[in-house]
Parts: C-alpha cells; structure tokens; sequence
C-alpha cells in the first residue's frame, strides 16, 4: 500500500478498505490489524479507526470483544434473512421504477446492461461493480433515496459471503437475462412484471450463493481433516499397516 494524502483522509481509508473487502482481499471473518494497517499507510490510527467505525456501520465490518475488527461473515442459516429484506425492498422498488422512471433512466439501465454483457462476452468473471451499477441505476428510477440506502447496505453484505467463495458466480447468461428483462419492463413501465422479475432474480442469487457456500465449506471441511490426519495417518488407513 501506498501512502494517503492528508485531504479527506478518513474517507479515503473507506472506500480502500471498501474494495479490500467486496473484492475478498479481506475474506468474511478477518480480523483488522489496526497497526499494520496503519503502518502500511502512513497514518495515524486515529482516521482509521473512524474509517473502520464507518465500516461497521454499513455492515461490512463487525466488531469482536476483545480482537478488534473483522469482515461481516454468515452462515447459511443468515442468509435467508438477509433476501427476505432484500427481496422486499428491491421488489418495491422495481415498482416504484417502472412508475416513476424517466427517459434518461432507461437509457442508463440500458446502457449497464450493455457493459455487463460486454464485460461477461470478454472473460470478466466477478461483475459485481456493474451488478450494483445495474441495481443502484434501478433505484435512482425508483427515486426512494431511504430504500436505495437500505438496500446498498444488504447489497454490500451479499457480495462480502461471494467474495468468500472457492467457487464464485457472477453475472450468469440467467442473471443477465434477468437485468434485461427488468429494464424493458421498467421502460414499459409494466410494474407487476418489473416486481416479479426481481423476485426470481433475486431467489436464484440466494440458490446460487447458498451452494456456493455450502461447497465451499465442504472444500475447506475436507482439508482440515486431511491436514488433521497428517501423511502418516492417511497412509495406515490405506494399507491398514501401521506406518514406519
């Protein structure tokens, strides 16, 4: 890491530890080492404890009695929560857009559909800034600013579990089907459809991350006990023969 400048210091430490995260260099479940943070960047602890305060606060970072800070992780019994509450504003809001959109909104949600596809056809694998590029454009059409608020914070918590994966999914020919979808239906200015559309969307993403989820801790189950059992331990159950 590079050294900050003084201006807007804090908020420049956000939005660094933001991508760390949603990119998985901070995988669910780090911890926050606020020295060697601070030293790699050249600052005090005291902005980026204010950084990491603000971090909480959206949801991306909790904070763990005794340790300090660490990414928001879940566990697959969360998640059903978390798109029950993301399912209910979002589907409202697809409502709201296809009521309430205006011509350059349309245009825009057109527009990130386009660069998603193009992104996707040229070998992009993890999409998940144009994924919330299409979804933030979809609530400006709604023009619910406190809804967009919410749903940014859920929003940032669901790409935090897929930054976590081994086997990680991203804008799918389904889910981008479904983002093209929902832009006509809001250009239509059909909202039934607009809603339903975003139901079954937002169902798969949740099929989707639970069995990437569950994979991923069966990978990881797997190894640990492999490192449990040693070589030696793995040989005599094999040959049934104590190992020399």
């Amino acid at each position: 890491m590079t050294g900050l400048v003084h201006r807007g210091l804090a908020g420049q430490v956000v939005e660094m530890l933001r991508e760390q995260i949603l990119t998985g260099v901070l995988p669910p479940g780090s911890r926050l080492n606020e020295v060697e943070i601070a030293r790699d960047l050249g600052i005090s602890r005291g902005p980026l404890r204010e950084a990491i305060g603000q971090l909480v606060s959206e949801g991306l970072l909790v904070h763990v009695p005794n340790k300090g800070a660490a990414v928001f992780a879940a566990r697959p019994d969360d998640v059903a929560a978390l798109f029950e509450l993301r399912s209910a504003l979002e589907c409202a809001a697809a409502r709201m857009a296809a009521h309430r959109r205006r011509p350059q909104e349309v245009t825009r949600l057109r527009k990130v559909c386009e660069r998603s596809r193009k992104a996707r056809e040229a070998g992009r694998k993890l999409l998940y800034d144009l994924d919330l590029d299409f979804h933030r454009s979809l609530m400006d059409a709604a023009h619910s600013p406190r809804i967009a608020e919410q749903v940014w914070l859920v929003q940032q918590q669901v790409i935090v579990l897929r930054s976590g994966l081994t086997s990680r999914t991203s804008h799918t020919e389904t889910s981008l089907a479904d983002h093209e979808a929902m832009a006509e239906a809001v250009a239509d200015g059909d909202a039934d459809l607009a809603a339903s559309l975003m139901e079954a969307h937002l169902a798969l993403v949740e099929t989707e991350l639970l069995q990437n989820m569950q994979a991923t801790q069966a990978m990881q189950s797997e190894v640990r006990g492999g490192e449990t059992q040693g070589p030696a331990a793995r040989g005599t159950r094999r040959t049934g023969r104590t190992a020399p």
